[in-house]
């Protein structure tokens, strides 16, 4: 294996004397493309948006090849990589091989989770800071919050993962044409007039390859808020849903996005394109509807204070919406709170909070047609779960052994939704129990849809949840805007109804 990174690195160098550049006329100045300044971006209505992770590494299912291939149908591709090459052609074909350090580093730094959302990570990101801590929030897998390994830790930090890493070998991309092979430097930043293809299919016009902190790549796409949402609206609401409804997802996505826009600050992108921040997919057909809601809200935003909220959205709320601190382990904020999602006569029977299983009970059996959203198919739920499919999660997220064994499941703590926010699982094992809290709850036992659920105990070792809702339950519930647009309501009063005390608000873009 040495031998080999040993002739690579040779060949690599060799190959560098042949390197033939070539230029190309723009009116920006190479140096003014590669950078890459998040806020600058925020305040053009630019969102820069991480499509590929991971590149060239374990991880890495889009390069397979461990390459990538941009075409453009017409005009030409133009390259620019921060070591001063300039490439310009039809083509552009990037390959990562790994090139052997000199001198091998050692990284070591105290890990912290995994956490189930960005949220929970940056809530334990803070309380280490107010300790003196330099905190970073990283998603290699799953969130999780490091600091640097020190020998004279506190024992509560010292309990936590330590991770040591030797650190041999560089995963480089390069450049590959008719006459030669390149090495290239992040940030590259890859151009065109036209729509460029990635390894087949269509993304966009300005894309970056950058370096993340886990020494892979990302494929980074620079994109303006409105292109961006007719990538969000037909995968989060739905093409098909009425216009009312698509001009309130587009106020609250462009809203989510830029409050959200410093989630992968580290790496120098703002948001995924998973459910870890908003569904993205380039459109491959322009929807008339989905681009009317989106012009006719055109740098709309909801506000609170002058500042954009953090304008949470989910699947259903199963007929009572959720505060964001009984979902996350993090502060409620003033602009949310639980409601009964339904017409105003509902609040007359219900009434909030709900503190225990049988008003729950009472509540999930009631008329389901009488709430907003009733139309969704896990509105209400009844998922039958065994101790060993528990155990089995447990162990996948080493919370028990092989050996350990489940005996009872109970909710020791409520929100005021009614939402299960401290679940108690009990073991065979003497003054041994495990306790999931929030948003935990979803991340280890995933097979459940929400939080919203009472617990029967049907035998020793089987259990019925009754629930409603899918997802954490604050904010916009799609299924109820949905419903709420077909029954007449315009997409002010759906978010008046979902975000009390926010305003509708016009951003300011720079570029405008």
């Amino acid at each position: 294996m040495k031998l080999k990174f040993t002739f690579l690195n040779l060949f690599l160098s060799c190959i560098s004397l042949l390197i033939i550049n070539t230029t190309f006329t723009s009116d920006v100045k190479g140096e003014e493309l590669l950078k890459v300044e998040l806020n600058k971006e925020i305040k053009k209505g630019k969102f820069l948006i991480g499509l590929k992770q991971y590149l060239g590494g374990e991880n890495d299912s889009f390069s397979k090849k461990r390459n990538i291939i941009f075409n453009a149908d017409k005009g030409f591709l133009n390259l620019i990589s921060s070591n001063g090459i300039k490439h310009k052609s039809k083509q552009i074909n990037i390959s990562w091989v790994d090139i052997p350090i000199k001198n091998p580093k050692i990284i070591e730094r105290i890990v912290f989770g995994p956490f189930a959302s960005y949220e929970s990570a940056k809530k334990q990101a803070v309380k280490l800071k107010e300790k003196g801590f330099e905190t970073t929030v990283a998603y290699p897998k799953n969130w999780e919050v490091w600091i640097p390994f020190q020998d004279d830790l506190p024992e509560f930090e010292s309990k936590n993962k330590i991770s040591r890493k030797i650190k041999n070998f560089q995963i480089t991309p390069v450049l590959h044409n008719e006459y030669s092979v390149m090495k290239l430097e992040g940030p590259i930043n890859i151009y065109a007039q036209e729509e460029i293809k990635i390894n087949g299919v269509n993304f966009g016009k300005n894309f970056y390859l950058i370096k993340d902190s886990y020494g892979t790549w990302t494929l980074v796409q620079k994109i303006e808020f409105d292109d961006y949402l007719a990538g969000v609206l037909p995968y989060e609401i739905g093409p098909n849903s009425p216009l009312e409804a698509l001009k309130a997802q587009a106020v609250i996505a462009r809203t989510w996005g830029i409050f959200n826009s410093d989630r992968f600050s580290m790496d120098k992108y703002h948001l995924c394109i998973t459910t870890q921040c908003q569904v993205y997919k380039p459109p491959k057909i322009s929807n008339k509807t989905v681009q009317k809601a989106i012009e006719e809200t055109s740098n709309l935003i909801l506000t609170y204070r002058n500042q954009p909220i953090n304008a949470f959205y989910h699947g259903s709320n199963g007929g009572v919406s959720a505060t964001a601190g009984e979902s996350w382990q993090i502060q409620d904020y003033f602009y949310f709170n639980s409601i009964i999602d339904g017409s105003k006569s509902l609040n007359k029977i219900f009434e909030l909070p709900i503190t225990n299983e049988s008003d729950l009970n009472n509540f999930l059996d009631f008329d389901k047609e009488k709430f907003y959203g009733s139309n969704h198919s896990l509105f209400r739920w009844n998922k039958k779960i065994s101790s060993l499919e528990i155990k089995e999660k447990l162990i996948k997220n080493k919370l028990i052994n092989n050996n350990d064994n489940v005996l009872d499941l109970n909710s020791i703590e409520r929100g005021s939704s009614g939402r299960v926010t401290k679940l108690e699982i009990q073991t065979d094992k003497v003054n041994k129990s495990i306790v999931l809290v929030k948003d935990d709850i979803r991340r280890v036992l995933n097979f459940i849809p929400s939080n919203l659920f009472t617990i029967n105990k049907l035998s020793d070792d089987l259990w019925l949840l009754r629930g409603g809702g899918f997802g954490h339950g604050v904010g916009l519930s799609q299924s109820g805007a949905i419903e709420m647009a077909k029954l007449g309501f315009s997409y002010k009063e759906i978010l008046n109804h979902y975000y009390r005390d926010a305003k509708l608000q016009t951003i300011e873009i720079l570029s405008q």
